[in-house]
């Protein structure tokens, strides 16, 4: 028997009609995006965030940087966005430009205005047990497993990826449940030894099919993150679709992860809002 779809593409409009229900409550939201010259995907990423964002009766500012902006300047910008009380999330889209210090970066965004949850005050809340903005995918995922009524406590689940924006986030979420976890990554040693114990198990390390049918265990719930492009404008993802004989469910590529990530981005900026709120002087 073929594998249930959890379907992130219908979930995803419920989290948005959430989030503009939210808004209207709280009396508007304000978001702001930097993106730093042009990278193609990037642009594409940007736009997603703010057809959602005003789909959900958000005030969007979109701010477009040349490529070759001294860090500096950068930094400038995001300060001032940092004391406007009228932005309540603050993304600034990565990669960036090699001449640039990423880490310095990010670490200048307010922690309460990092709806991407890449500060280390954020990530270091999540490390605690205390999450209170968090990155998107990971967000999406948990949310997804939820839905569908995924049993994670005492469950095995075996996150194949360690970035500090999926993998790492994803694996304490997991852990915060109660779920046994297991952090896979490109220097494990036999990775099917690992993934076939898996009740629950999330791809998300970019490599096509990584994961075949005979590394998935009968039953088990199968989370691919994996966005790959192939020939044309085919996306592909990390496990095989021939996986979906074994497991008992499986996020399809595209139309799972993906549409779930926008739309915790759009959710954290509400967590963000109302968290401002109340510990704003005027109110």
């Amino acid at each position: 028997m073929a594998a249930i779809t959890i379907d992130g593409k219908a979930l995803a409009e419920k989290v948005r009609a959430e989030v503009a229900r939210d808004v209207s409550q709280l009396g508007g939201v304000g978001l702001a995006t930097v993106l730093v010259g042009d990278d193609p995907a990037s642009h594409i990423y940007i736009d997603l965030k703010h057809k959602a964002a005003q789909a959900a009766g958000m005030e969007a500012r979109d701010l477009k940087l040349p490529g070759d902006i001294a860090e500096e300047e950068l930094l400038s910008t995001i300060e001032e966005l940092n004391e406007d009380d009228s932005v309540d999330g603050l993304l600034v889209q990565l990669p960036l430009p090699d001449h640039l210090d990423e880490n310095r970066i990010i670490e200048a965004i307010a922690p309460q205005k990092d709806i991407d949850g890449i500060h280390p005050f954020n990530a270091g809340r999540l490390y605690l047990g205390r999450p209170t903005l968090v990155p998107g995918t990971p967000l999406g995922v948990m949310r997804m497993l939820d839905e569908y009524g995924i049993p994670l406590e005492g469950a095995r689940a075996v996150v194949v990826g360690r970035s500090a924006i999926v993998g790492k986030p994803l694996a304490h979420l997991l852990l915060q449940r109660n779920a046994t976890v297991t952090i896979c990554h490109s220097r494990t040693q036999d990775l099917q030894r690992h993934t076939l114990d898996a009740d629950v198990l999330v791809a998300a390390v970019g490599r096509t099919h990584l994961i075949g049918a005979d590394m998935v265990k009968a039953g088990a719930t199968v989370i691919d993150v994996g966005m790959n492009r192939g020939e044309g404008k085919k996306v592909y993802g990390d496990v095989d679709p021939s996986a979906a004989e074994l497991a008992a469910y499986m996020t399809p590529v595209p139309g799972g992860v993906g549409p779930m990530t926008i739309a915790m981005v759009m959710q954290n900026t509400v967590t963000a809002a109302r968290s401002r709120r109340l510990v704003s002087p005027a109110n």
